[in-house]
């Protein structure tokens, strides 16, 4: 866990540091490199360095969907680590049924679909 966390905070500094958009060294989406349709992904680094810096509206912009996703991992990532760490649940734990789950899947698929639609305020979800 150590190992991870402190990989995580490398990748987050590079991405603190090097600008998605001004650099060429970061992964370039497949499925939007073969058919030229944004996935659920798509814009998350730079919206991850928008927040980096504290622009929460340009973040939105790049990838709402990632943006709204963030405190729900990092809740769900803190609440792991206090029980790993403190061997009992620090913060209550973040569960997912399959209702909830499936829900999630059609709420990433929605986003997927209206985020491609070329028309006015769908275009908008466009990174």
């Amino acid at each position: 866990m150590l190992l991870a966390g402190a990989g995580a905070a490398g990748a987050l500094a590079v991405l603190y540091r090097y600008n998605p958009l001004k650099v060429d060294f970061y992964p370039r989406c497949p499925l939007y490199l073969l058919t030229g349709i944004y996935c659920p992904g798509c814009g998350g680094l730079r919206a991850t360095h928008a927040l980096l810096h504290g622009h929460l509206f340009t973040a939105l912009g790049f990838n709402a969907f990632w943006v709204l996703a963030v405190p729900v991992l990092l809740y769900a990532v803190a609440a792991q680590a206090g029980q790993r760490l403190y061997g009992r649940a620090v913060l209550p734990a973040v569960r997912l049924s399959p209702r909830h789950a499936q829900a999630l899947l059609w709420a990433m698929v929605a986003f997927t679909v209206l985020r491609n639609l070329p028309v006015y305020p769908f275009n908008l979800l466009a990174p």
